[in-house]
């Protein structure tokens, strides 16, 4: 048996499908990680959603803010779609309510405590514990399963954008949900940046990556996330980075978890979309 991390597919079916070819993938042996972002961006988020849902306990996933992008179509047919979504095929589908009741019930993050692997779309604010991290996530799951349609609508928005231990309902539940599937950037008090989208080569001095900020995890854990695109593959002690571009005509990255010695196996992608903006 062997567990793949794969970065964000963003809707890029036929990449996917070539990578798991190339890994000699094996749905009675092996297992996924998926990064978030399944779907967006690409042509083809309906196949890759019905694949990996098909795939049942063999693939986990977190969600990730493309993911919630289209729930909160599902919850709200007369939300307009923006420039650049390619959510009209899955909300169109004949099977959209099964695909949506499934991708409401993924986590925001996975932490398996055998491996000592932590899975996140985008990434872990400084100042929380692994602990504290999962016990928000699975708050915060709640809240959008016990209501999704106002959740949904409440989630969008950059504020507030720092921590407080007073947060309580929507904003506390916004915050928690940019910093696990936005975040890139913050300040060493915890203050998120969610407009910068570039390399960290091109920082500000105040603005760093949310990794570089000293952090109380766990030294054995490592942190697997996506949602990076130019940053690329990041591989450092116990930090993983999976976001290659795949949509962005980048490619699509797999990492052998259980062996450190495998290299990444990468699949080009042609490019589907110019880079733009997130739709949060």
């Amino acid at each position: 048996m062997a567990r793949y991390a794969i970065g964000d597919v963003q809707g890029c079916g036929a990449p996917l499908r070539a990578l798991l070819r190339k890994l000699r993938f094996s749905a009675d042996r092996d297992e996924l990680w998926f990064t978030g972002d399944l779907v967006n961006r690409g042509p083809q988020s309906l196949e890759v959603l019905r694949l990996v849902r098909a795939l049942s306990g063999n693939a986990r996933t977190v969600l990730g803010n493309h993911d919630l992008h289209l729930l909160a179509h599902h919850f709200d047919p007369a939300r307009p779609l923006r420039a650049g979504d390619t959510l009209q095929q899955v909300l169109q589908a004949p099977d959209r309510e099964a695909l949506m009741h499934w991708l409401l019930e993924q986590p925001l993050v996975i932490h398996d405590p055998r491996s000592a692997d932590f899975l996140v779309h985008a990434g872990l604010l400084p100042q929380w514990t692994l602990a504290q991290t999962k016990a928000l996530a699975d708050e915060t799951s709640q809240a959008l399963r016990a209501d999704p349609a106002a959740f949904l609508v409440g989630m969008y928005g950059a504020k507030p954008d720092r921590w407080s231990d007073s947060l309580t309902g929507m904003s506390r539940w916004r915050f928690t949900i940019n910093v696990l599937t936005r975040l890139r950037y913050c300040d060493a008090a915890g203050t998120l940046n969610l407009k910068r989208k570039d390399s960290p080569d091109n920082a500000a001095s105040r603005w760093r990556p949310w990794f570089e900020h000293r952090t109380p995890r766990s030294a054995r854990t490592r942190v697997i996330f996506g949602h990076w695109s130019t940053l690329g593959l990041l591989q450092r002690p116990g930090l993983l980075g999976l976001d290659t571009g795949c949509v962005w005509g980048g490619a699509l990255t797999a990492i052998n978890l259980d062996d450190p010695e495998a290299p990444p196996m990468q699949l080009p992608c042609r490019a589907c979309q110019q880079p733009g903006v997130d739709p949060q």
